[in-house]
């Protein structure tokens, strides 16, 4: 077996697992579901049948990812965050064919107890504050808090709020140096391809956010 996975979880015959996931206490991985490299799933997860997880994907405790849900490479999901399926269910009414497609894209950030209502997509690098509610997509890099959640700013590869653009738009991560500008409603990184890796010297946090809040932020 090329993942670890605790003696309580249980893993159903034809789940999909990729090469060093590990998997712990009272998680349940249903049959159908197929998980990229290098995953963590914490404690009371369970990722349904017909799931499709990339690779490096942190799934914290008691998140549940129901069917429709697709989570690309390197996404966070906080404790407790919440992922539905159909919009208006009810038990009176089977609608087990009708499950809505979630997406969420590369590297995105869900925080705790943050809901997401199903058939959106969040797209790369998109960060959901704790607690929000959302029912519409993020664009990339997006930040959305608040219930209902609306979009606030713009973050960072590194999770750093991005503000006072220079005369050219410009706008800096503290952390990276990494530059980004918005055109159009869009934002995009102009030192890396979103699809890019980090490059090693800078997947390694050396100060917390408290650190880059204080020297940076008014």
């Amino acid at each position: 077996m090329s993942y670890q996975a605790h003696e309580t979880a249980v893993i159903d015959e034809g789940a999909q697992i990729g090469a060093g996931s590990r998997i712990w206490h009272f998680a349940h991985i249903c049959g159908g579901a197929r998980i990229g490299e290098g995953c963590s799933f914490g404690q009371n997860t369970m990722v349904a049948d017909g799931v499709i997880i990339g690779s490096n994907v942190k799934v914290q405790n008691g998140v549940s990812i129901y069917s429709g849900t697709e989570v690309e490479d390197d996404v966070f999901l906080g404790p407790s965050c919440v992922l539905t399926n159909v919009t208006n269910p009810r038990s009176q009414v089977r609608r087990h064919a009708l499950y809505e497609h979630t997406l969420i894209k590369r590297g995105a950030t869900i925080g705790a107890n943050a809901t997401i209502v199903c058939g959106v997509t969040i797209g790369r690098y998109a960060f959901v504050a704790a607690g929000a509610v959302v029912s519409r997509d993020i664009p990339d890099y997006g930040l959305v808090v608040g219930v209902p959640g609306r979009l606030e700013g713009w973050m960072s590869r590194h999770g750093h709020r991005l503000t006072d653009p220079d005369d050219d738009g410009i706008m800096v991560c503290p952390e990276s140096s990494y530059r980004y500008r918005e055109e159009n409603g869009v934002l995009s990184c102009l030192d890396l391809e979103e699809e890019e890796p980090l490059p090693p010297e800078l997947s390694e946090g050396r100060q917390n956010y408290h650190h880059f809040k204080k020297e940076f932020l008014p």
